[in-house]
């Protein structure tokens, strides 16, 4: 991952896509700034992440049929969720709603699970560097993050005698990061303070 993770730096930094430079943190970490959004978060609420992550599972169910355009909108909102509290979404929770997409699809038992697990992991390793881009950036490391899991889940269907898909099947992945900065203001917007000032505050 952390091979991964340089290879993506350089992809990000030659889009012109460097992190926002910052005073106090370039001496801690080696002349490199971390990109601070200009917003003051509030603490997440832990139902909303549930609720976000039901609503996610229950778009996935709509029937779609086959149409190219869809992204995989649990996929997104695990690596959102991965990426942004890792603490409180980890694996077990990707394990989980794989089993329940493998159910819901047919698929073979273990295939959402073992995609969106590796989905996980990939998502918690690098979520700190995720962190320090701006959200343009960080779709170049997403959609990497999303064909990991289009691919496992891919081999795994080979493997049991299906056929394939054809490439196009892989433009969910890209859908998916594309839509990475939208699905990131509206997780954030919960977490947004106001804009109106109080003078008498410190913040």
């Amino acid at each position: 991952m952390n091979r991964l993770g340089s290879w993506l730096d350089k992809l990000a930094q030659s889009f012109a896509l460097r992190p926002a430079r910052t005073v106090d943190p370039v001496e801690l970490t080696g002349g490199r700034g971390a990109y601070r959004p200009k917003v003051l978060l509030r603490p997440v609420n832990p139902v909303f992440i549930w609720v976000s992550l039901a609503a996610a599972f229950l778009l996935n169910l709509l029937p779609w049929g086959r149409l190219l355009l869809v992204p995989d909108f649990l996929a997104l909102a695990l690596v959102f969720w991965n990426v942004h509290q890792p603490r409180r979404v980890g694996i077990g929770a990707a394990f989980v709603f794989g089993l329940l997409m493998d159910v819901h699809s047919g698929a073979l038992f273990g295939e959402h699970a073992l995609a969106y697990t590796l989905l996980s992991y990939g998502a918690i390793s690098l979520h700190r560097r995720i962190l320090w881009f701006p959200l343009g950036a960080q779709a170049l490391y997403v959609g990497p993050l999303l064909l990991l899991a289009q691919f496992a889940s891919l081999a795994v269907r080979l493997w049991v005698g299906g056929s394939f898909p054809g490439w196009s099947y892989l433009l969910e992945s890209v859908i998916g990061a594309a839509l990475w900065p939208v699905a990131s203001y509206i997780l954030l917007a919960p977490q947004r303070r106001s804009i109106e000032r109080d003078e008498t505050r410190p913040i």
